[in-house]
């Protein structure tokens, strides 16, 4: 088991011929994701040919390539100006998951296919994040497949770069899944989304939950464990450091009073059960103690 994405997942990559699209092709192909098209109606009825002679056709439409392949999830290397029409096509073709890694989607854009996507068949992750991978079953974005193998840790993160070095920190025990849900301030799968998951997932042993400043995911996030996870959880919240009152960089987190900062947010997840740690590897350590309390 894993959540959201397993070795029965057909994907597609919207954008694929684009350059970056290319570029993380290539690595799901090699990290074992079974990639079967790709969607760009410029080059429909071509092939792309990638290493170790894999050769993967090109389809006009998403709903076309879905129907030609069996696919199950897209993932979007679609640019900025294009995502919306993009994510809309995928959702009106049902498809269950759409991965969205583009980054600097207008926010309104954002807002517009995520309420349109209500109601409808399609899961969505993202966007501006570096998708999900089930070790050893898929991986569909552009996580490295090869920083942690199989395991039962189950990992929900709003950052990137925090997801790889989480999930490099804790590669003695592997992962379930691990999922980057993006910074942005409107995203399709939220920590909660995650959470339920994995609570549901009967090979993911425990949590590791990555926030930051700004917004109030964290609490509500916090709020959602303590009614229903009985799994441990153990948090980490970036953000520590930044000076109160100040826009940060990432995912324009902004601190306004108490809510919202690192502070409070620690707060919250520690009132409901939850183990955080002040910096990532302190964190890593705190689910090392339970992984090794668990196998004991």
């Amino acid at each position: 088991m894993a959540i959201f994405l397993d070795d029965n997942s057909l994907v597609i990559v919207q954008g694929m011929t684009g350059s970056e699209g290319m570029k993380h092709t290539t690595r799901m192909l090699a990290s074992g994701t079974k990639v079967v098209g790709g969607v760009n109606p410029r080059k429909a009825g071509t092939t792309v040919d990638f290493p170790d002679g894999v050769s993967v056709p090109v389809f006009g439409t998403v709903a076309e390539a879905m129907k030609e392949t069996g696919a199950n999830v897209s993932v979007l290397f679609v640019p900025p100006a294009f995502a919306k029409a993009a994510v809309v096509e995928a959702i009106d073709a049902d498809i269950p998951l759409a991965v969205v890694i583009t980054e600097g989607i207008p926010v309104k854009d954002s807002a517009e296919f995520f309420n349109y996507s209500l109601g409808k068949q399609t899961r969505i992750v993202g966007p501006n994040c570096p998708g999900l991978i089930s070790p050893g079953k898929s991986n569909a974005g552009i996580i490295p497949a090869n920083i942690a193998g199989p395991g039962r840790i189950g990992l929900v993160s709003k950052s990137g770069t925090l997801t790889y070095q989480m999930m490099y920190e804790l590669r003695e025990f592997g992962f379930s899944t691990a999922i980057g849900i993006g910074g942005d301030p409107i995203i399709g799968t939220t920590h909660i989304d995650a959470l339920e998951a994995f609570q549901n997932d009967p090979e993911t042993d425990a949590i590791v939950m990555i926030g930051e400043i700004g917004g109030d995911a964290e609490e509500r996030a916090a709020d959602y464990i303590k009614a229903n996870v009985t799994k441990p959880v153990v948090g980490y919240v970036a953000g520590f450091t930044a000076p109160e009152g100040k826009t940060m960089g990432h995912a324009g987190a902004i601190v306004s009073g108490s809510a919202g900062t690192a502070a409070a947010k620690k707060e919250a997840l520690e009132a409901a059960g939850v183990k955080v740690g002040k910096t990532p590897s302190e964190t890593a350590e705190r689910m090392r103690e339970i992984m090794q309390g668990l196998s004991a």
